[in-house]
């Protein structure tokens, strides 16, 4: 068995933000892990009534910042994918072919995120009897005090016993 954790972070507009690299490196604070990004190539608006391909060159681009944005910050990112528009579609194709620990998705905030909506998260938890994280990219503020809580916690675990 390997002693690193392998992590498919499955991430649409979500990617985007720089908030991602932070909310990975609190999510596996402590423990080695390995990081695939997986970008569904989601087209816009309604784009998807004409074309459901019309992502991909989107999907792309937002795929190539991440990877770059990612591997500066200093997340071992060992391979950046572009999927299927469909999510669910996207992640049983990355499965079928590799193995992972756990999934984390990545999204906007609940009234924003149409992965929210549609119930991605707990459904990706059923379909692959794999854990499920969901993590909330645009909080900054909460990543940063959840950050202090760590970094307070590892100086002194015994502090809130007392």
């Amino acid at each position: 068995m390997s002693s690193i954790h392998s992590t498919l972070v499955v991430a649409g507009r979500s990617a985007d933000y720089p908030g991602l690299a932070d909310a990975l490196r609190l999510h596996r604070a402590g423990v080695p892990t390995s990081f695939t990004l997986l970008v569904p190539a989601v087209p816009n608006g309604f784009a998807w009534a004409t074309d459901m391909h019309s992502g991909w060159p989107a999907a792309v681009e937002r795929a190539e910042r991440a990877s770059a944005r990612l591997t500066d910050a200093g997340v071992d990112l060992e391979e950046t994918i572009v999927g299927d528009p469909d999510p669910m579609a996207a992640v049983g194709d990355v499965l079928h072919a590799r193995r992972f620990d756990e999934i984390v998705v990545a999204t906007l905030p609940r009234g924003i995120s149409t992965w929210l909506r549609i119930g991605l998260p707990a459904r990706l938890g059923r379909v692959t009897d794999l854990p499920v994280t969901r993590i909330c990219v645009d909080r900054p503020a909460r990543a940063r005090a959840y950050a202090n809580e760590l970094a307070a916690f590892a100086a002194d675990p015994y502090a809130s016993v007392r």
